[in-house]
């Protein structure tokens, strides 16, 4: 589905991501750790575009992602939910649910009202269809922000640290969403610092260091029997995984 060839990124003289190869296949559920500041948000937002690399290549589905030609269509497909909610305050929930699919053309704002109704409906949050974000939690908020992302009907979903910015008790609405997501299928790549989500949920994990991938394999290897120095330094430092 998805390959990652030898891609690089730069920001001014610093560079962030150094030679980064990886293949997803359809219904894989990718898991990236390491510490802060090693580039894995970069490389999430490498894949889409938001930050274009400088070197190497993206292919989604045999297409090469490209700035100038299939942004745009291939932007569709991956979704992409955000440490902020990045929902817009003068709309109601429902009005940020909607407005994508219907300015793209993918749905009219009927059938766009009713499939938003029903994934409100699956996280019992239809009765919050006509407030706006200020008026809810921010576990409330990320769930909103991930169905808005399904209204796209993407192929792949990624996920930047999508509970670091909640309180502890709300990262369970997220992350149980986001287990039922993954259950019906859907491929994702996600870059969390919750080592025990990631060790259960995630079908392949990749740690990253120093904008490098330096060990990829399965949860069980990764946490069990990690091989590299970085990597088992990497997790003594993690409690209670």
């Amino acid at each position: 589905m998805l390959e990652i060839k030898n891609i690089k990124k730069s920001f001014s003289k610093k560079r962030v991501l150094k030679g980064i190869s990886l293949t997803v296949e359809k219904g894989d559920i990718i898991g990236i750790i390491g510490p802060s500041g090693c580039g894995k948000s970069t490389l999430l937002r490498a894949i889409n575009y938001l930050a274009p690399p400088d070197d190497g290549s993206i292919v989604f589905e045999g297409n090469k992602i490209e700035a100038k030609s299939n942004l745009i269509s291939i932007r569709r497909k991956i979704g992409m939910v955000f440490q902020q909610f990045n929902l817009f305050e003068n709309m109601t929930i429902l009005e940020n649910i909607i407005l994508s699919p219907v300015e793209t053309g993918i749905m009219t704002k009927n059938e766009a009202i009713k499939e938003a109704k029903q994934f409100l409906k699956k996280i019992d949050l239809i009765d919050k269809k006509d407030f706006y974000p200020s008026q809810l939690s921010g576990g409330q908020k990320q769930r909103i922000a991930i169905i808005r992302s399904l209204m796209m009907k993407p192929e792949l979903m990624l996920f930047d640290e999508p509970t670091s910015a909640l309180d502890p008790e709300m990262i369970g609405e997220v992350t149980n969403l986001m287990r039922e997501i993954a259950n019906e299928g859907m491929t994702m790549i996600v870059v969390s610092h919750e080592m025990n989500f990631i060790k259960n949920f995630c079908t392949k994990v990749i740690f990253m260091e120093g904008g490098k991938i330096l060990e990829e394999g399965t949860s069980n290897e990764i946490f069990n029997s990690p091989k590299c120095e970085a990597l088992k330094n990497f997790l003594s430092k993690v409690e209670n995984i």
